[in-house]
């Protein structure tokens, strides 16, 4: 058994070895060559023969040679089978877990029965979340947990707090997105949306509205009422 063991075991070290040097090759080539490129999360093989992916800034990729001596920005499709191979990457590093987000900085939307359950962060300014909340009066059987997020400017900031101190936070907030009823001033310990804020950048969410799923997979911008109801089921 040893004599089978032994070469194993040496075959499995040089494999280690080889794919250390190679690792230590590309994030040296690319940290000369592009220093924006200096900090790499991860280095690792592609599908392709010869291809490695390079991870950067949490979930941004780019893809290599073994010497780094092109880089390539782009998605990876298999053909095949008709994946975009980049796109499933991307969105499986990006994704939140759902039950770990802090509800109580939130405010609830219950729609029907509401046993579906969506995330959002939006912005009171925001025109494109305007045109989701009206596409989401479409959606039933849902409650949506609204996170608000103000960063387009102070009157985003000065709307949100309003909307958070508000009796009724809920009607608040869509009679200003549905029915551009202005929130009336008010004023509370609203430092949840400041807390918002923090969340949003820690899960680099640079842009509303931003849906987050009950599976963790999450969604930049205004998309249909169609497409809600597709990843909801």
């Amino acid at each position: 058994m040893k004599r089978f063991l032994l070469p194993l075991m040496a075959c499995a070290l040089l494999m280690a070895s080889t794919a250390w040097s190679q690792e230590a090759t590309i994030r040296k080539n690319l940290g000369e060559r592009i220093p924006q490129l200096k900090q790499i999360d991860e280095v690792s093989k592609s599908q392709i023969a010869g291809l490695y992916e390079i991870r950067v800034n949490g979930s941004e990729i780019y893809y290599t040679d073994a010497e780094a001596n092109y880089l390539v920005q782009g998605n990876l499709i298999d053909t095949r089978q008709k994946r975009n191979l980049t796109e499933e990457r991307i969105e499986k590093l990006s994704a939140i877990a759902f039950d770990a987000l802090p509800f109580k900085d939130a405010f609830t939307i219950v729609r029907g029965n509401g046993s579906r359950k969506l995330a959002v962060f939006e912005d009171p300014n925001c025109g494109y979340c305007k045109r989701f909340e009206k596409d989401l009066q479409k959606i039933n059987n849902v409650t949506v947990y609204l996170f608000l997020y103000p960063i387009l400017g102070p009157d985003s900031g000065e709307k949100s707090r309003n909307i958070w101190c508000a009796k009724d936070k809920a009607k608040a907030w869509q009679d200003w997105m549905v029915r551009d009823v202005t929130p009336a001033a008010a004023s509370c310990d609203s430092a949840a949306v400041a807390r918002n804020v923090e969340l949003g950048r820690k899960f680099r969410i640079t842009g509303t509205p931003t849906l987050v799923f009950a599976d963790g997979s999450r969604v930049p911008g205004a998309i249909g009422a169609d497409q809600v109801e597709k990843r909801l089921n």
